[in-house]
């Protein structure tokens, strides 16, 4: 998570609290950075309670998102890429897809070219 990101707030100055992401969606950001998470981090990193990410956990499971493995006293995850989206909007697009998406490296911040310059 990155620090100069400031969290979604309350609402207070009028304005619903929303995100472009569902938890779904977010959860599933964060075991591709990290399969060997746990609930606990997830549930920090995610803003929302462990017993949520559980929950989210079982409905990637179950959607066959994501493959749970034991691995001594923790689980170890493993994300099927291929999975398309389940939204038939966008089912033309795998998760692997949003996965390389976040993970890649940010583009550098755009600078509107002096007058008369030509961008490469």
């Amino acid at each position: 998570m990155r620090d100069d990101v400031e969290m979604v707030g309350t609402g207070d100055d009028g304005e619903r609290a929303w995100t472009l992401l569902t938890n779904h969606g977010r959860v599933l950001l964060l075991i591709a950075r990290d399969p060997d998470v746990r609930i606990r981090d997830l549930a920090v990193a995610a803003g929302i309670t462990e017993r949520a990410v559980q929950m989210i956990v079982t409905d990637l499971e179950h959607a066959g998102y994501v493959i749970k493995e034991r691995v001594g006293r923790r689980n170890a995850y493993t994300i099927n890429r291929d999975r398309p989206f389940r939204h038939r909007a966008e089912s033309d697009h795998s998760v692997g897809e949003l996965i390389d998406l976040f993970s890649s490296d940010p583009a550098p911040p755009f600078t509107r070219p002096a007058a008369g310059q030509v961008l490469p």
